[in-house]
């Protein structure tokens, strides 16, 4: 799946658009590096953000094409 679908989906980020954004502005590394919207996002990644004044670290536990809102919680844990 997409990094950016993987965002709005694990509702990490609210919007698609947004996400996309956040990639291309270099706000967003995957395992250390800086990642695209197109990344092929896998299992057991380590997502980090940089938005706003509290970066968030997540490590991506599962990938669902569909998640509910109560399910969406359970695609990643945070790591710090």
């Amino acid at each position: 799946m997409r990094l950016d679908k993987y965002l709005k989906i694990s509702r990490i980020i609210k919007r698609r658009t947004v996400a996309n954004e956040a990639c291309d502005a270099g706000r967003v590394t995957v395992n250390g590096k800086p990642a695209r919207a197109s990344y092929e996002v896998k299992v057991g990644d380590v997502i980090e953000l940089a938005l706003g004044a509290h970066p968030v670290k997540a490590e991506v536990v599962s990938i669902n094409e569909y998640a509910k809102k109560d399910e969406a919680g359970l695609m990643y844990k945070i790591i710090e």
